[in-house]
């Protein structure tokens, strides 16, 4: 139950339940349920960042987009499924169905298209 939260919209059975955060928006069945401290967050669709924690900046748009993501901040994912398995990777954009589906602790990419970078789980690491 939010206790403690301001500024929040909530549309949808269990929408922002366990919520504490500020700043969070959530509209679909089980939209933000998990949500506890994370802030500035929005999710449209059902399940849509369900698991997020105290990720924070992130947006979701389609059934079950970034639905595993716990503690990555900074994702934008559009589309049914986008993201869908990213737990704590961070500056992700996914534009499609399915895009960057498996995508768990990979920062920085971008894909666009249906399934693009499907497979990809944590991106290439960068070399200085």
């Amino acid at each position: 139950m939010n206790t403690s939260g301001s500024f929040n919209t909530a549309v949808g059975v269990q929408a922002l339940l366990h919520n504490n955060g500020d700043s969070n928006t959530a509209i679909g069945a089980n939209a933000l349920v998990g949500n506890t401290t994370g802030v500035w967050n929005t999710a449209v669709g059902q399940g849509a960042l369900a698991a997020n924690t105290t990720g924070f900046l992130n947006t979701a748009s389609g059934r079950q987009a970034l639905v595993s993501n716990t503690t990555g901040d900074s994702n934008t994912a559009n589309g049914a499924y986008a993201l869908e398995f990213n737990t704590t990777g961070s500056i992700n954009t996914a534009n499609g169905d399915s895009a960057l589906f498996f995508n768990t602790t990979g920062n920085d990419n971008t894909a666009t298209g249906f399934a693009a970078l499907l497979s990809n789980t944590r991106g290439v690491p960068q070399h200085g």
